[in-house]
C-alpha cells in the first residue's frame, strides 16, 4: 500500500505539473489570436476572459491524457534513473503489476475526461457559439475604440472617432468611408462622411441611427475630379439592427445526450470521438509504464522521443479516422475503434515483449549450461 501511493502520487503531481505547463501554452496562444480579432474590432474586448473560460474544457480534454503519458515517462523514468525501480522490481515488481498500480490514477484522469468530453466540453462549446453569434450582431460602433480606424469585416466601411464616451453614445471627431456597391455588386464610388460630433440614438422599436452633427459628405470615385461635397448641420445614418441567432450549428456543441440514437453520421461521428477520449486514457497508460523503462546508463529521455511520437501517431491516425468516418469513408460500425484497437495491441506488445525476451533469454542460457555439461 506505501508502494502504491508513493507511485500514484509520483504520477499524479507529475502529471499536474506537465498539463498546467501544456495548458498555459496552449491559453496563451488562443488568447493572442483573440486578442487580434478584439484588436482588429471583431470581437469585444471585455469578453476575451469569458470565451477563454468556454473553450478551458475543450482543451482540458485533450491536455489531460498527453499530460498523463508524459506523466508517467517522466515520473518512472525518474525512479528507474535512481535505481528505485530496480529495488521495487527485486521485491516481486513486475511491469504488469506496476501497470495495475498506474491503473488507479488512469482511472481518475480517464473519469475527468470523461466528465469534460462527454457534458462540460459541449456545453463550453455551446456557449461558446452563442457567444460568437451575438459578437457576428454587433456593429462597428459596438466594438470602436476611439483613435483608431477600423474596418467593417467585408471591408465595404472604415470608422474613425477621436473621442468615446464610456457608455459608447457620444463622438467626436467623426470619419466615415463607405464604398458603394450596385446591384452587380460593381464598385460605384465611395462616400466619405466627417463631423465634429456624433451621438447614437435607439428608438423604441429597436432600430438605431447614428446622428452626426456639423459635417461634410464627399461622394465621389478616387482618381476622379467630380467629388460632390455636401455640408450639413445634422445628418442621420441608420444601423444595422442586431439580430442575435439562437442556432447552434457545431456539433461539438451538441449534448451528448442528442447524439444517442441518432441516424446522422456526422452525430454518430462525434458520439464516438466523445468515447474515445476516455478509453485512449487507458491505451496510452499501457504504451507509457513499459516506455518508462530505461537504464540508468542510457538517461531518462532516451525513450521519450519516440515515446512522443508514437503518441502522435495514435492521435493523428484517430482525427484522420474521425474525418473519414463523417465522410462515409469508414463503415459506422468500424468507426474510430480499429485505431484504438491497433495501438492497444502495440500496448500489450511493449508491456510482454521485455518478460518474454528474458524468459527466452534465461532459456537459452540454460540450454547453453546443459549442453556445456
Amino acid at each position: 500500500m506505501i508502494v502504491f501511493r508513493y507511485l500514484s502520487r509520483e504520477v499524479l503531481l507529475t502529471l499536474s505539473a506537465v498539463s498546467a505547463v501544456l495548458l498555459v501554452i496552449i491559453m496563451s496562444g488562443r488568447f493572442i489570436k483573440y486578442l487580434a480579432q478584439a484588436a482588429a474590432g471583431q470581437l469585444d474586448p471585455g469578453s476575451l476572459f469569458l470565451i477563454m473560460g468556454f473553450r478551458l474544457p475543450g482543451f482540458l480534454q485533450l491536455i489531460l491524457p498527453l499530460g498523463l503519458f508524459l506523466g508517467i515517462l517522466l515520473a518512472y523514468g525518474r525512479l528507474y534513473l535512481e535505481s528505485e525501480m530496480t529495488v521495487l522490481s527485486a521485491t516481486g515488481m513486475s511491469q504488469q503489476k506496476l501497470f495495475r498500480m498506474t491503473l488507479f490514477p488512469a482511472t481518475l484522469v480517464a473519469l475527468v475526461v470523461a466528465w469534460l468530453s462527454l457534458g462540460l466540453a459541449p456545453q463550453g462549446a455551446n456557449q461558446f457559439q452563442l457567444l460568437l453569434n451575438k459578437q457576428d450582431a454587433l456593429t462597428e460602433f459596438d466594438t470602436l475604440e476611439p483613435g483608431r480606424f477600423q474596418a467593417l469585416r467585408d471591408g465595404t466601411r472604415v470608422t474613425y472617432t477621436e473621442t468615446l464616451t464610456d457608455d459608447r453614445i457620444n463622438l467626436g471627431g467623426v470619419f466615415i468611408s463607405q464604398k458603394n456597391l450596385g446591384a452587380d455588386k460593381k464598385d460605384r464610388g465611395i462616400s466619405i462622411l466627417v463631423a465634429e460630433s456624433g451621438l447614437q440614438e435607439s428608438r423604441k422599436d429597436g432600430t438605431r441611427y447614428l446622428i452626426l452633427k456639423n459635417g461634410y459628405r464627399y461622394d465621389g470615385s478616387p482618381g476622379q475630379a467630380d467629388y460632390r461635397a455636401v455640408h450639413y448641420e445634422t445628418y442621420g445614418v441608420q444601423l444595422p439592427k442586431p439580430e442575435v441567432s439562437e442556432e447552434v450549428t457545431d456539433r461539438d456543441a451538441m449534448p451528448t445526450s442528442a447524439l444517442l440514437g441518432s441516424d446522422d453520421i456526422r452525430s454518430k461521428t462525434e458520439l464516438q470521438w466523445r468515447l474515445s477520449l476516455p478509453l485512449l486514457v487507458f491505451i496510452v497508460t499501457l504504451m507509457a509504464v513499459p516506455l518508462s523503462r530505461v537504464n540508468p546508463r542510457q538517461g531518462r529521455f532516451l525513450k521519450l522521443l519516440p515515446a512522443i511520437l508514437l503518441y502522435m501517431a495514435y492521435l493523428t491516425i484517430l482525427i484522420a479516422a474521425r474525418g473519414a468516418l463523417e465522410k462515409g469513408k469508414i463503415p459506422p460500425t468500424l468507426g474510430l475503434w480499429w485505431v484504438h484497437a491497433i495501438f492497444l495491441f502495440i500496448g500489450l506488445g511493449l508491456l510482454y515483449w521485455e518478460p518474454l525476451r528474458l524468459k527466452m533469454a534465461s532459456r537459452r542460457s540454460a540450454a547453453l549450461e546443459v549442453a556445456r555439461g
